[in-house]
């Protein structure tokens, strides 16, 4: 969900949430959700969305064109360079550290 598409709740929802909110962890029913005992498969940071910043950068335009072109149209350049900038500082990280 973008920031700013979300729909504003409703009242009765707030006061649902508001309900939840209040009652103590011990009435919680976890019948239908045991405790995970096992965590072999899991994933660190699975759900984490780095913070994201604008910023205006002027770059080659055959970089541009490339990346434009990459994943067969011009949607999602901005992800692809992204992608490759997070690469190239991972790769560097390595070989500083």
């Amino acid at each position: 969900m973008k920031k700013g598409n979300s729909e504003l709740l409703t009242a009765s929802q707030r006061a649902a949430l508001k309900k939840l909110e209040a009652m103590p962890d011990e009435t919680i029913d976890y019948s239908e959700m045991p405790p995970i005992e096992d965590w072999k498969g899991a994933v660190r940071g699975a759900f984490f969305k780095p913070v994201k910043k604008p910023l205006s950068l002027r770059l080659d335009a055959d970089l541009i064109d490339y990346f434009m072109r990459a994943g067969g149209d011009k949607k999602g350049y901005q992800t692809r360079i992204n992608n490759a900038l997070r690469e190239y500082v991972s790769r560097h990280k390595q070989r500083h550290a």
